[in-house]
């Protein structure tokens, strides 16, 4: 059975969502799924273009509450943002947890080329992190 990962953010709007889409496109042997402490109304606009830029399908990523995987084990769970660290909830069970603490690209203000690099330099790290956790990509990047 594929091993689980739930990325943990405030909003899943942006980080969360980018770490699930990289796992699903590059990593398709692990199943994994993001959540937020306050989830926002939608997947920013440039966590959607960070990831076609690679040629992955953002198709399916939505925000979704964390309360909604109450009762699910999961083998790792990775909190992307400090507030979601503080209010991990403690029924998420057995699993592994780690902490990547990464600035939120959506907090970026200035030129459209500004906020966009801020979430590829967000985008670069996950996948950084996720290939030193999870091995060597699966999928193709385009």
């Amino acid at each position: 059975m594929p091993e689980r990962l739930l990325f943990l953010c405030t909003a899943n709007s942006a980080r969360s969502q980018i770490a699930e889409g990289l796992v699903r496109g590059l990593w398709p042997g692990w199943r994994a799924f993001s959540a937020g402490t306050a989830p926002g109304s939608r997947v920013h606009p440039l966590a959607v273009q960070v990831l076609t830029e690679w040629g992955l399908d953002p198709a399916g990523l939505y925000p979704k509450p964390v309360a909604r995987f109450e009762g699910q084990t999961f083998d790792w769970v990775i909190t992307v943002c400090d507030a979601a660290a503080r209010a991990c909830p403690l029924w998420l069970g057995p699993g592994r947890r780690l902490h990547w603490g990464l600035p939120d690209p959506a907090a970026v203000r200035g030129s459209p080329r500004l906020q966009l690099a801020a979430f590829r330099v967000v985008r670069n790290a996950l996948y950084l992190r996720l290939s030193a956790l999870l091995g060597p990509e699966e999928g193709v990047r385009v």
